[in-house]
Protein backbone atom coordinates (compact mmCIF):
# COMPACT_ATOMS: atom_id res chain seq x y z
CA UNK A 1 0.00 0.00 0.00
CA UNK A 2 1.54 3.26 -1.00
CA UNK A 3 2.26 6.17 1.60
CA UNK A 4 -0.06 9.18 1.66
CA UNK A 5 1.74 12.07 1.02
CA UNK A 6 2.71 14.79 2.69
CA UNK A 7 -0.18 17.92 3.98
CA UNK A 8 2.85 20.29 2.19
CA UNK A 9 3.24 17.94 -0.71
CA UNK A 10 -0.61 17.95 -1.02
CA UNK A 11 -0.85 21.83 -1.07
CA UNK A 12 2.18 21.77 -3.67
CA UNK A 13 0.51 19.81 -5.89
CA UNK A 14 -2.67 21.56 -5.40
CA UNK A 15 -1.03 24.62 -6.66
CA UNK A 16 -0.16 22.90 -10.07
CA UNK A 17 3.68 24.06 -10.48
CA UNK A 18 4.24 22.77 -13.71
CA UNK A 19 1.58 24.56 -15.11
CA UNK A 20 3.46 27.95 -14.70
CA UNK A 21 5.14 27.56 -17.85
CA UNK A 22 1.67 28.93 -19.46
CA UNK A 23 2.75 32.12 -18.42
CA UNK A 24 6.16 32.21 -19.83
CA UNK A 25 4.06 34.18 -22.28
CA UNK A 26 4.68 37.06 -19.48
CA UNK A 27 8.12 37.22 -21.48
CA UNK A 28 7.43 37.49 -25.30
CA UNK A 29 7.52 41.05 -25.55
CA UNK A 30 10.83 41.70 -23.59
CA UNK A 31 12.19 38.62 -26.26
CA UNK A 32 10.75 40.13 -29.48
CA UNK A 33 11.17 43.66 -27.75
CA UNK A 34 15.21 43.39 -27.83
CA UNK A 35 15.49 43.50 -24.16
CA UNK A 36 16.01 40.17 -22.67
CA UNK A 37 19.44 41.74 -21.84
CA UNK A 38 17.98 44.70 -19.92
CA UNK A 39 18.22 44.05 -16.03
CA UNK A 40 15.28 46.56 -15.70
CA UNK A 41 12.89 44.92 -18.06
CA UNK A 42 13.63 41.76 -17.26
CA UNK A 43 13.33 42.31 -13.56
CA UNK A 44 10.14 43.43 -14.09
CA UNK A 45 9.29 40.55 -16.32
CA UNK A 46 9.93 38.18 -13.57
CA UNK A 47 7.89 39.77 -11.08
CA UNK A 48 5.25 39.60 -13.25
CA UNK A 49 5.74 35.94 -14.24
CA UNK A 50 5.79 35.26 -10.61
CA UNK A 51 2.42 37.53 -9.83
CA UNK A 52 0.60 35.42 -12.32
CA UNK A 53 2.06 31.82 -11.23
CA UNK A 54 0.56 32.95 -7.71
CA UNK A 55 -2.76 34.32 -9.29
CA UNK A 56 -3.05 31.23 -11.48
CA UNK A 57 -2.51 28.57 -8.98
CA UNK A 58 -5.72 30.45 -6.38
CA UNK A 59 -7.55 29.91 -9.69
CA UNK A 60 -6.88 26.20 -9.90
CA UNK A 61 -7.60 25.78 -6.42
CA UNK A 62 -11.33 27.54 -6.70
CA UNK A 63 -11.76 25.58 -10.13
CA UNK A 64 -10.96 22.42 -8.03
CA UNK A 65 -12.97 23.55 -4.76
CA UNK A 66 -16.02 23.79 -7.27
CA UNK A 67 -15.29 20.66 -9.48
CA UNK A 68 -14.37 18.22 -6.03
CA UNK A 69 -17.49 15.58 -7.09
CA UNK A 70 -17.15 15.46 -11.24
CA UNK A 71 -13.17 15.26 -10.96
CA UNK A 72 -14.09 12.33 -8.49
CA UNK A 73 -15.07 11.07 -11.64
CA UNK A 74 -12.45 11.39 -13.63
CA UNK A 75 -9.36 8.64 -14.45
CA UNK A 76 -6.76 10.69 -13.40
CA UNK A 77 -8.47 13.93 -11.48
CA UNK A 78 -9.70 11.93 -8.91
CA UNK A 79 -6.05 11.66 -7.53
CA UNK A 80 -5.95 15.84 -6.65
CA UNK A 81 -5.42 16.82 -3.40
CA UNK A 82 -8.83 17.98 -2.85
CA UNK A 83 -11.06 15.22 -5.12
CA UNK A 84 -9.15 12.12 -3.04
CA UNK A 85 -9.37 13.84 0.59
CA UNK A 86 -5.88 14.57 1.22
CA UNK A 87 -6.97 18.35 1.52
CA UNK A 88 -10.52 19.20 2.85
CA UNK A 89 -12.36 22.08 1.25
CA UNK A 90 -11.22 24.73 4.14
CA UNK A 91 -7.84 24.39 3.68
CA UNK A 92 -8.07 24.52 -0.20
CA UNK A 93 -10.25 27.98 0.56
CA UNK A 94 -7.42 29.07 3.12
CA UNK A 95 -4.53 28.15 0.56
CA UNK A 96 -6.51 29.95 -2.02
CA UNK A 97 -6.26 32.96 0.06
CA UNK A 98 -2.23 32.68 0.86
CA UNK A 99 -1.91 32.41 -2.65
CA UNK A 100 -3.98 35.32 -4.05
CA UNK A 101 -2.26 37.29 -1.36
CA UNK A 102 1.31 37.18 -2.81
CA UNK A 103 0.26 37.80 -5.98
CA UNK A 104 -1.63 41.09 -4.83
CA UNK A 105 1.86 41.40 -2.76
CA UNK A 106 4.00 40.88 -5.99
CA UNK A 107 1.98 42.98 -7.94
CA UNK A 108 2.23 46.01 -5.49
CA UNK A 109 6.35 45.37 -5.89
CA UNK A 110 5.52 46.04 -9.65
CA UNK A 111 3.45 49.68 -8.74
CA UNK A 112 1.54 49.60 -12.01
CA UNK A 113 -1.95 50.09 -12.62
CA UNK A 114 -1.95 48.46 -16.36
CA UNK A 115 -0.65 44.88 -14.57
CA UNK A 116 -3.35 45.00 -12.07
CA UNK A 117 -5.63 45.53 -14.62
CA UNK A 118 -4.90 43.50 -16.31
CA UNK A 119 -4.59 41.06 -13.84
CA UNK A 120 -7.75 41.65 -12.50
CA UNK A 121 -9.41 40.98 -15.70
CA UNK A 122 -7.33 37.58 -16.07
CA UNK A 123 -8.96 36.69 -12.26
CA UNK A 124 -12.56 37.77 -13.74
CA UNK A 125 -12.55 35.79 -16.85
CA UNK A 126 -11.13 32.75 -14.70
CA UNK A 127 -13.66 32.99 -12.57
CA UNK A 128 -16.54 33.22 -15.19
CA UNK A 129 -14.98 30.74 -16.56
CA UNK A 130 -14.98 28.09 -13.84
CA UNK A 131 -18.50 28.94 -12.66
CA UNK A 132 -20.21 28.66 -15.81
CA UNK A 133 -18.15 29.59 -18.89
CA UNK A 134 -16.53 26.10 -19.23
CA UNK A 135 -19.85 24.48 -19.73
CA UNK A 136 -19.98 26.62 -22.94
CA UNK A 137 -18.60 25.03 -26.08
CA UNK A 138 -16.60 27.33 -27.76
CA UNK A 139 -16.59 29.53 -24.94
CA UNK A 140 -14.53 27.57 -22.71
CA UNK A 141 -11.78 27.43 -25.26
CA UNK A 142 -11.92 31.50 -26.09
CA UNK A 143 -11.94 31.80 -22.39
CA UNK A 144 -8.46 30.19 -22.40
CA UNK A 145 -7.11 31.92 -25.03
CA UNK A 146 -7.87 35.27 -24.00
CA UNK A 147 -5.86 34.30 -20.47
CA UNK A 148 -2.84 33.34 -23.03
CA UNK A 149 -3.45 36.99 -24.58
CA UNK A 150 -3.65 38.38 -21.63
CA UNK A 151 -0.41 37.41 -20.37
CA UNK A 152 1.58 38.36 -23.04
CA UNK A 153 -0.39 41.85 -22.75
CA UNK A 154 1.12 41.89 -19.06
CA UNK A 155 4.68 41.66 -20.43
CA UNK A 156 4.46 44.58 -22.80
CA UNK A 157 3.21 47.04 -20.13
CA UNK A 158 5.68 46.14 -17.34
CA UNK A 159 8.52 46.18 -19.57
CA UNK A 160 7.21 49.53 -21.57
CA UNK A 161 6.25 47.11 -24.56
CA UNK A 162 3.86 47.18 -27.01
CA UNK A 163 3.35 43.55 -28.49
CA UNK A 164 2.68 43.29 -32.17
CA UNK A 165 -0.75 42.38 -33.32
CA UNK A 166 1.25 39.53 -35.03
CA UNK A 167 2.36 38.18 -31.42
CA UNK A 168 -0.99 38.80 -30.10
CA UNK A 169 -2.73 36.94 -32.72
CA UNK A 170 -0.70 33.99 -33.15
CA UNK A 171 -0.54 33.26 -28.95
CA UNK A 172 -4.38 32.98 -29.31
CA UNK A 173 -4.48 31.07 -32.55
CA UNK A 174 -1.77 28.84 -30.58
CA UNK A 175 -3.89 28.89 -27.43
CA UNK A 176 -7.20 27.72 -29.45
CA UNK A 177 -5.03 24.89 -30.95
CA UNK A 178 -3.88 23.26 -27.78
CA UNK A 179 -7.62 23.82 -26.08
CA UNK A 180 -8.54 21.72 -29.18
CA UNK A 181 -6.50 19.11 -28.65
CA UNK A 182 -7.21 18.86 -24.60
CA UNK A 183 -11.26 18.44 -25.39
CA UNK A 184 -10.23 15.83 -27.91
CA UNK A 185 -9.01 13.95 -25.24
CA UNK A 186 -10.99 14.46 -23.18
CA UNK A 187 -13.84 13.32 -25.70
CA UNK A 188 -11.81 9.96 -26.30
CA UNK A 189 -12.06 9.43 -22.32
CA UNK A 190 -15.77 10.00 -22.54
CA UNK A 191 -16.13 7.27 -25.45
CA UNK A 192 -14.08 5.08 -23.51
CA UNK A 193 -16.65 4.80 -20.42
CA UNK A 194 -15.97 7.69 -18.10
CA UNK A 195 -18.46 10.05 -16.83
CA UNK A 196 -18.62 12.86 -18.94
CA UNK A 197 -17.06 15.70 -16.89
CA UNK A 198 -17.55 18.61 -18.74
CA UNK A 199 -20.74 19.70 -19.82
CA UNK A 200 -19.28 21.49 -22.95
CA UNK A 201 -18.75 18.27 -24.41
CA UNK A 202 -22.12 18.01 -25.52
CA UNK A 203 -21.07 20.73 -27.94
CA UNK A 204 -18.29 19.11 -29.30
CA UNK A 205 -17.82 15.70 -31.60
CA UNK A 206 -14.40 13.96 -32.24
CA UNK A 207 -14.96 14.92 -36.14
CA UNK A 208 -15.68 18.61 -35.32
CA UNK A 209 -12.69 19.01 -32.60
CA UNK A 210 -10.19 16.85 -35.19
CA UNK A 211 -11.46 19.61 -37.93
CA UNK A 212 -10.59 22.65 -35.85
CA UNK A 213 -7.18 21.86 -34.71
CA UNK A 214 -6.57 20.86 -38.07
CA UNK A 215 -7.70 24.45 -39.55
CA UNK A 216 -5.83 25.76 -36.24
CA UNK A 217 -2.45 24.20 -37.00
CA UNK A 218 -3.05 25.56 -40.67
CA UNK A 219 -3.60 28.91 -39.97
CA UNK A 220 -0.68 29.19 -36.90
CA UNK A 221 1.59 27.83 -39.40
CA UNK A 222 0.56 30.34 -42.49
CA UNK A 223 0.36 32.92 -39.63
CA UNK A 224 4.02 32.32 -38.70
CA UNK A 225 4.95 32.44 -42.25
CA UNK A 226 3.34 35.78 -42.92
CA UNK A 227 4.84 36.93 -40.01
CA UNK A 228 8.55 36.44 -40.91
CA UNK A 229 7.85 37.43 -44.29
CA UNK A 230 6.59 40.44 -43.55
CA UNK A 231 8.06 43.82 -44.92
CA UNK A 232 7.39 45.61 -41.63
CA UNK A 233 8.88 42.86 -39.36
CA UNK A 234 11.84 42.67 -41.46
CA UNK A 235 12.50 46.05 -41.56
CA UNK A 236 12.03 46.26 -37.24
CA UNK A 237 14.25 43.66 -37.11
CA UNK A 238 16.64 44.63 -39.73
CA UNK A 239 16.95 40.80 -40.82
CA UNK A 240 15.14 38.75 -43.97
CA UNK A 241 16.62 35.39 -42.53
CA UNK A 242 13.15 34.94 -39.56
CA UNK A 243 11.66 32.60 -42.29
CA UNK A 244 14.54 29.81 -41.53
CA UNK A 245 13.02 29.48 -38.03
CA UNK A 246 9.65 28.22 -39.61
CA UNK A 247 11.18 24.86 -39.61
CA UNK A 248 11.01 24.45 -35.78
CA UNK A 249 7.24 25.89 -36.18
CA UNK A 250 5.88 23.40 -38.66
CA UNK A 251 8.07 20.84 -36.73
CA UNK A 252 6.46 21.08 -33.37
CA UNK A 253 2.93 21.34 -34.88
CA UNK A 254 3.42 18.45 -36.70
CA UNK A 255 4.19 16.60 -33.39
CA UNK A 256 1.67 17.80 -31.33
CA UNK A 257 -0.46 16.74 -34.24
CA UNK A 258 0.98 13.41 -33.42
CA UNK A 259 0.56 13.00 -30.09
CA UNK A 260 -3.04 14.09 -29.94
CA UNK A 261 -4.10 12.21 -32.89
CA UNK A 262 -2.09 9.00 -33.49
CA UNK A 263 -0.53 8.62 -29.74
CA UNK A 264 -4.18 10.19 -28.23
CA UNK A 265 -2.09 11.85 -25.20
CA UNK A 266 -2.72 15.24 -25.44
CA UNK A 267 -4.90 15.41 -21.98
CA UNK A 268 -2.40 18.16 -20.59
CA UNK A 269 -0.32 20.57 -23.08
CA UNK A 270 2.01 21.40 -20.36
CA UNK A 271 2.64 17.77 -19.39
CA UNK A 272 3.25 17.06 -23.40
CA UNK A 273 5.74 19.94 -23.29
CA UNK A 274 7.81 19.08 -20.64
CA UNK A 275 7.95 15.23 -21.46
CA UNK A 276 8.64 15.12 -25.00
CA UNK A 277 11.98 15.11 -26.17
CA UNK A 278 10.79 15.85 -29.78
CA UNK A 279 9.22 19.33 -28.75
CA UNK A 280 11.24 19.79 -25.97
CA UNK A 281 13.97 19.90 -28.79
CA UNK A 282 12.07 21.66 -31.91
CA UNK A 283 11.71 24.66 -29.03
CA UNK A 284 14.68 25.06 -28.03
CA UNK A 285 16.11 24.94 -31.73
CA UNK A 286 13.34 27.78 -32.55
CA UNK A 287 14.46 29.70 -29.52
CA UNK A 288 18.07 29.85 -30.36
CA UNK A 289 17.69 30.61 -33.72
CA UNK A 290 15.81 33.38 -33.26
CA UNK A 291 17.89 34.76 -30.70
CA UNK A 292 20.97 34.27 -32.75
CA UNK A 293 18.99 36.47 -35.71
CA UNK A 294 17.19 38.51 -33.25
CA UNK A 295 20.16 39.45 -31.41
CA UNK A 296 23.70 38.25 -32.65
CA UNK A 297 22.77 39.01 -36.26
CA UNK A 298 21.58 42.80 -35.34
CA UNK A 299 24.92 43.27 -32.95
CA UNK A 300 27.22 42.74 -36.25
CA UNK A 301 24.52 44.30 -38.87
CA UNK A 302 23.23 47.82 -36.54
Amino acid sequence: MSKPPSRPASFLKLARPHQYIKNAFVFLPLFFGWKLTDPAALYSACLAFAAFCLAASAVYVVNDLKDIEEDRAHPTKRNRPLASGALTPGQGLAFAGVLLAGSAGLTALLGSGGFCAILAGYLAINGLYSFGLKHKSLIDLACIAIGFVLRVFAGGVVTGITPSHWIVLMTFLLALFLGFAKRRDDLLLSAAGCEKTRRSLDGYNLEFVTASMMLMAAVVIVSYILYTLSPEVIAKHGSDKLYLTTIFVILGVLRYLQITLVECKSGSPTLVLLRDGFIQASLVLWIVSFYLILYVERVRNP
